[in-house]
């Protein structure tokens, strides 16, 4: 596909072998995109660290300070006592045999899965379906818990997971184009900061 002149004006902007502040790369972001739609702004982080030993496999969970600008389809797994407070709270789905039923069928309008600890043992065949696409909940990212409503809030307002991949490289989506370049710098640095604090020292 041809590079259009558009495009190569926003590549001339990025100078290669120079390395951005978060303000600055926050402000280019917003002179260099090209797309006609309010694109993801996705996020790369490399960490140089060995994820196939245990104490530097990262993955975890932020609360972006202003959102993903995405609205977040939430499934909840869970028995009928708990699927009120689910939808209550947001969750877009609230139930058990149904929706293990459809998963196993191919259902895939979802974005996030959380369940209750009492489920896991019905779900945990899930797992080469779910698993593969980072939606089987863990307790690790806040998806295993009682406390639905509390979790679906958070997701619904911007709280994200992360995992480093077999490369040693986190990636996530922090915002949409449309964002303000302060927005967007938050974002990005709320998730750094985390997981710098996360990043083994050796």
């Amino acid at each position: 596909m041809p590079v259009t002149k558009k495009r190569k004006a926003a590549n001339a902007k990025v100078k290669e072998g120079v390395v951005y502040t978060l303000e600055q790369a926050s402000a280019l972001l917003k002179e260099v995109s090209t797309p006609k739609f309010d694109a993801s702004v996705d996020i790369h982080i490399r960490l140089g660290i060995d994820p196939r030993k245990a104490d530097q496999s990262i993955r975890g969970t932020v609360a972006l300070p202003h959102g993903t600008g995405k609205t977040k389809r939430v499934l909840v797994l869970c028995n009928p006592d708990k699927e009120s407070e689910a939808t209550g709270a947001g969750a877009d789905y609230a139930g058990l045999a149904e929706f293990v039923e459809k998963i196993e069928k191919g259902w895939a309008d979802i974005d996030v899965v959380i369940a209750t600890p009492s489920v896991m043992p019905k779900i945990a065949k899930l797992g080469k379906i779910l698993g593969p696409r980072n939606l089987m909940p863990n307790p690790k990212s806040g998806t295993v818990t009682e406390n639905v409503a509390d979790a679906v809030k958070e997701v619904k307002g911007g709280k994200i997971a992360f995992r480093v991949d077999k490369q040693g490289i986190i990636h996530a989506s922090i915002g949409r184009i449309s964002f303000t370049k302060e927005k967007i710098r938050d974002n990005a640095h709320e998730l750094i900061s985390t997981v710098v604090r996360m990043k083994p020292s050796s």
